[in-house]
């Protein structure tokens, strides 16, 4: 087995400046799937809030959303649904979808009451999707929520990190604008998962059924990247930048080695990995700066442990009319990853009381906003500008606007890719 997985590699310039000082390259890595590849079994868990604050549109629309689901998953793919509010039910066992009625019958009983302890849900969901995960399913836990949890933050964390040790990601959904953002962030990224803003109830239907088609286009599993930098070459920063933006957390093998875990790749878009590398002084010629390494398993053929490798190679001048000008695309690219580091310290900054601070980088953000003809984001930004200096503070759905928003700046590039 190999050729599932293409990985290619390009520079922000073709060519280099050979100078006497250290530079920054920027190193872009695609990885995606070749073809449509085979279709693995799925091993869904649901964990939904169902306090009383989900009560009309929200729990309606859960409803229907988790009926449109299992009227598109197959006979052989698993499903539980565990809901939780200051208690924990388990309204669906883990089970495989051969009786469809009865499934939507318990879905119908999902009704609102008590308060959030999602803590119990995630460890109820965890036991449950634990039980029909295997090599050869796809496994992931869909969890919603549209409150603030109490008093188990830390304990949601470290389950979060169980589910991670699994090979179970967590896609996290806050509904609404009254939800912890740090804590839903942390569950998703402790989990190898996604976390995201639904600012209406009716995107409940159109975001599950997304995740849910994602892992239907499931090629891998437990991929990582591992990229071994030959001496003088050192990786500083690295962002996930398709599907989303969000910075990856590195494991440094050596000084100069990292790994990169890139979880589940899915057929027609895959990942691409913007690493930022700090480069001592080179003299003319062509060099290897690293190696990038691919490491997956594939579900659909029971296949563990395949790799692909790709040479990143670089050449420098000391001629300056040979240096080629930064391509295009990636600095494009790099801009967008800047905006959404800018919005992150401004939204920090705001927290941390340092207004002045956060006002001129809101500014700042919303100027290149406007340049990347990002209108609406643009205008959020103009509008905490205001409800910082006019209230002393920011609202709760502009800056989950923001944050999650510019998270998707380089989501049209998913679309093309």
């Amino acid at each position: 087995m190999s050729g599932e997985i293409n990985l290619q590699a390009k520079l922000n310039r073709t060519v280099f400046q050979s100078l006497l000082t250290p530079q920054k390259i920027y190193l872009l890595l695609d990885v995606k799937p070749q073809g449509a590849g085979a279709h693995a079994p799925l091993n869904v868990g649901f964990v939904l809030d169902r306090s009383g604050s989900m009560a009309g549109e929200k729990i309606q629309n859960v409803r229907e959303a988790v009926r449109l689901i299992l009227g598109r998953m197959q006979p052989q793919d698993h499903l539980s649904l565990v809901l939780f509010d200051d208690y924990v039910d388990l309204l669906a066992p883990n089970q495989p979808l051969t009786n469809l009625a009865q499934l939507k019958a318990q879905v119908n009983q999902i009704v609102e009451r008590g308060g959030t302890t999602m803590a119990k849900g995630i460890r109820k969901g965890l036991e449950e999707i634990r039980r029909g995960s295997g090599p050869t399913r796809v496994s992931r836990m869909i969890l919603l929520t549209d409150g603030e949890t109490y008093g188990d933050e830390e304990e949601c964390r470290q389950l979060a990190r169980e589910c991670g040790q699994a090979g179970i990601p967590i896609s996290a959904f806050g509904l609404g604008d009254e939800w912890n953002a740090d804590l839903l962030d942390a569950i998703a990224s402790n989990s190898g998962g996604q976390s995201d803003h639904l600012a209406a109830p009716e995107q409940v239907i159109v975001e599950f059924q997304h995740t849910v088609q994602a892992m239907q286009g499931t090629v891998a599993t437990n991929a990582s990247l591992t990229l071994r930098c030959v001496a003088g070459v050192t990786p500083t920063a690295a962002w996930r930048i398709v599907p989303q933006i969000s910075k990856l957390d590195a494991r440094m093998l050596s000084e100069r080695d990292v790994q990169l875990q890139l979880g589940e790749l899915e057929s027609g878009t895959g990942q691409s990995i913007l690493i930022e590398l700090a480069v001592l002084p080179k003299g003319e010629g062509a060099f290897r700066l690293a190696q990038a390494e691919v490491t997956y398993d594939l579900p659909s053929l029971g296949a563990m442990g395949e790799r692909v490798r790709k040479d990143i190679l670089v050449t420098f001048t000391e001629n300056p009319t040979r240096v080629t000008a930064p391509d295009p695309d990636m600095m494009n690219l790099i801009e967008k990853v800047s905006v959404f580091k800018l919005q992150t310290r401004a939204l920090s900054e705001a927290e941390a009381g340092n207004l002045t601070l956060a006002t001129r980088q809101l500014r700042t953000a919303a100027t290149r906003l406007l340049s990347l003809g990002e209108i609406d984001l643009a205008q959020a930004a103009e509008q905490e500008i205001n409800n910082l200096e006019q209230q002393g503070q920011l609202s709760a759905a502009g800056t989950k606007k923001l944050h999650y928003g510019t998270r998707k700046l380089t989501q049209r590039l998913d679309e093309v890719a």
